[in-house]
C-alpha cells in the first residue's frame, strides 16, 4: 500500500483549469482523472487536502461520483481534509454539517485537519498553509492551524512553488500536476533535517 497527498484538484473550475494551461475544464478533469488512474494502485490511499471542485452542488456532486467510481474501480482508500470550496467546510457552508453525509459516501474519512508521522516527524494536514494565499492577505484565517513547528502538509495557495522556505509543504497540483508520495515528503523532510543540523 503507498500513501499518497494531493490538493485542489477543482473538477470542473474553467478559471482554475484555464491558469493550468487547458481551454476548456473537461480538458482539465480529464487530465487529472487520468493522473490518478496512472498513479494509484490496489490498496493505496489518497489524501486530498481539500477542494474537489470550485463549489456549487452540481459541479460538486458530479466530481463526487467521479471520485467514487475510481475510487471503486482502482480499489483505493480517499480521505478528504476539507477546503474552502467543498461544501462540507464551514467556511464554505454554514450548514456544512449536513454535507458530511455525502462526503463519506466516497471519502473513508472528512476532516477540518489531520495528524501522521513521516520520517519520524510529526506532520499536520490541512487544506490552508499555516500563512500565505493567492491573494494579497491571509484568507480564512480562523481555520488555519497555528504553526507551533510541525512540518505542515497543505493546499490553498495555488503556488506553483512546494515549499516556501518554512516547514509548509504545498502538495496542490499547481506544484506538482500529480499526487505526491509519501516517500517524496518523508525526503523532503530528512533533507530539512540534514541541512538544518548541517547549519547548526
Amino acid at each position: 500500500m503507498s500513501v499518497w497527498f494531493c490538493s485542489d484538484l477543482h473538477v470542473g473550475h474553467l478559471k482554475v483549469a484555464e491558469t493550468r494551461g487547458f481551454d476548456t475544464a473537461a480538458e482539465h478533469d480529464v487530465s487529472i482523472f487520468a493522473s490518478l488512474e496512472e498513479t494509484l494502485k490496489r490498496g493505496d490511499q489518497l489524501w486530498i487536502l481539500g477542494d474537489v471542485t470550485v463549489g456549487g452542488t452540481g459541479a460538486e456532486t458530479q466530481a463526487l461520483s467521479q471520485l467514487g467510481t475510481l475510487a471503486e474501480i482502482l480499489g483505493v482508500e480517499l480521505h478528504l481534509i476539507a477546503g474552502n470550496h467543498d461544501s462540507c467546510h464551514p467556511m464554505a457552508n454554514r450548514n456544512s454539517h449536513t454535507r458530511q453525509r455525502v462526503f463519506l459516501e466516497v471519502f473513508s474519512s472528512v476532516q477540518l485537519f489531520a495528524r501522521r508521522k513521516i520520517a519520524g516527524q510529526p506532520v499536520l494536514l490541512s487544506h490552508f498553509p499555516y500563512e500565505g494565499d493567492h491573494s494579497e492577505t491571509d484568507r480564512g484565517v480562523q481555520y488555519r492551524l497555528r504553526d507551533e513547528g510541525e512540518w505542515l502538509l497543505h493546499g490553498h495557495t495555488h503556488s506553483q512553488v512546494a515549499i516556501d522556505g518554512t516547514r509548509q509543504l504545498h502538495v496542490g497540483w499547481d506544484a506538482w500536476s500529480r499526487p505526491v508520495h509519501l516517500d517524496e515528503i518523508a525526503d523532503i523532510i530528512i533533507t530539512a533535517a540534514t541541512t538544518t543540523e548541517g547549519n547548526a
